[in-house]
């Protein structure tokens, strides 16, 4: 069970909550930054944060299908975006609440950064999110 919570003491965000409450023995996962590179490993829309945004969001929901998640099943993320702009950062703001990612709205950071990992990356998203009981995921699953 998700519970969104917007504090009335604090100014009402715009697309987000303050937080997200997960009823305690949920399976959770944690995703790692999913990036806008193609299934040969190249980079996505140079030059471009929204159609890279568009990308990232596209291999966010299979890494979440892979778990038997989905998008939204969401409940925090941080968005990195390689700019100073903050037009360039709320255009990539924009391809988020597109996409039903912020459905709820779940809890997120939207960051401008210096660099990402990928020679040409521009967006970067990171994510938490609830497996809802049953959901089949189709990754490989390495055990520790």
């Amino acid at each position: 069970m998700l519970e969104r919570v917007t504090v009335p003491a604090l100014f009402p965000p715009p697309t987000y909550s303050h937080a997200t409450v997960v009823e305690a023995g949920t399976k959770l996962a944690f995703l790692a930054g999913a990036v806008p590179l193609d299934v040969d490993g190249k980079v996505v829309g140079a030059d471009d944060a929204v159609r890279q945004a568009e990308q990232v969001l596209v291999n966010l929901g299979e890494q979440l299908r892979a778990v038997g998640s989905d998008l939204g099943q969401v409940v925090a993320t941080d968005v990195y975006v390689v700019s100073s702009e903050p037009s360039v950062l709320s255009a990539v703001w924009e391809v988020v609440e597109a996409s039903g990612l912020s459905v709820g709205p779940h809890s997120s950071t939207l960051v401008g950064v210096a660099c990402l990992g990928y020679t040409g990356q521009l967006v970067e998203i990171t994510a938490t999110a609830v497996v809802p009981e049953g959901g089949e995921g189709d990754g490989e699953v390495a055990q520790s």
